[in-house]
């Protein structure tokens, strides 16, 4: 099969189209003929040699995709040979097949084209089980996502929504901004021209929000704390802005806040199973409905890894970038 490799770590041109061998199913998995693969900015850090991906897992990129089951393991019960699915992966999707453990698999929910089901699995699985199951974000309360015209940005504000949450987010541009107002967001905060502190005070009556969903890391972490809440609770799930930074414990402590640090990637089997169980469960009836979709910026082949890459990196993009076989 054709499949997106890394010879040796470096920028977007590191990416090569190449024959690999097909995977070899094991036990409580299926082979998926991949019609699209999302593109995501952990992939891009993989691609410069700091995001390895966990041990036994496939060394090819890629952590979500779409695509039809064409062949089951032993162990496998309730999927079948002609399924049409999407799947959350700890890598291989940037390739023409891709195995799956049976427990990390979706169906394609009604009404999504089976190309764009590929932006669903990876956003999806980090939203709810950050926002909801950890953050157990309540109706009312305020949502500050950090970078709301990302892939995750997009399906947190609708996410959110949905619940009746109040959410405020933070982007670059004013096309950005609109966008994210047009799928439900209410606070918009141009980061470049605004403070985002002051700004989620004025909105809130100084009271502050009560969940933050951040992807900057080192660079926010003070502010962020600013920003939250009594009682708040900061979810960290990138360091776009920095690895190591400065906790204020008295400032922690004073608003009896939360500070959680997590990452999907490296997460169990288990685990996943278990967050991709409540995704099907709470989320899909959602997108059946109509109430929440994904948000699909562009599709590119998979030979053109490279130049989604640099998309990504530019961060020009609104919404999820997708590879197609």
């Amino acid at each position: 099969m054709k499949a997106i490799t890394i010879p040796e770590f470096g920028d977007e041109d590191a990416l090569s189209l190449a024959e690999v061998p097909t995977p070899e199913l094991r036990d409580g998995e299926v082979l998926v003929d991949v019609a699209a693969a999302g593109v995501n900015r952990a992939d891009l850090v993989q691609r410069q040699g700091f995001y390895p991906p966990p041990e036994g897992e496939s060394e090819l990129p890629g952590l979500e995709v779409s695509g039809t089951i064409s062949a089951v393991a032993a162990g496998v019960e309730g999927w079948q040979v002609g399924d049409q699915v999407c799947a959350l992966l700890a890598g291989g999707g940037y390739a023409e097949q891709v195995a799956v453990p049976a427990g990390q698999l979706l169906p394609v929910p009604s009404g999504v084209d089976l190309i764009d089901a590929a932006a669903l699995p990876e956003v999806t699985c980090t939203v709810w089980s950050n926002v909801f199951l950890t953050a157990n974000l309540q109706p009312d309360e305020v949502l500050l996502i950090h970078g709301g015209s990302s892939g995750i940005g997009t399906m947190a504000i609708q996410l959110a929504k949905a619940v009746g949450a109040r959410v405020a987010v933070t982007a670059g541009t004013q096309d950005k901004l609109e966008a994210c107002a047009a799928l439900g967001a209410e606070i918009l905060i141009n980061y470049k021209e605004q403070d985002f502190v002051t700004e989620i005070a004025a909105a809130t009556d100084k009271a502050g929000a009560n969940v933050i969903l951040d992807v900057m890391g080192a660079k926010y972490l003070d502010r962020n704390l600013d920003a939250l809440a009594t009682n708040g609770r900061l979810i960290v799930i990138g360091m776009q802005g920095g690895l190591v930074g400065e906790l204020n414990l008295s400032k922690l402590m004073s608003k009896r806040a939360a500070v959680i640090a997590t990452s999907l990637r490296a997460r169990p089997k288990a685990e996943k199973a278990t967050i991709v169980a409540a995704v099907r469960e709470h989320v899909w009836p959602m997108i059946s409905a109509g109430e929440v979709r994904p948000v699909v910026y562009k599709r590119l082949p998979l030979a053109q890894a490279g130049d989604a890459h640099r998309l990504i990196a530019e961060s020009s993009h609104i919404g999820k970038v997708l590879l197609t076989t």
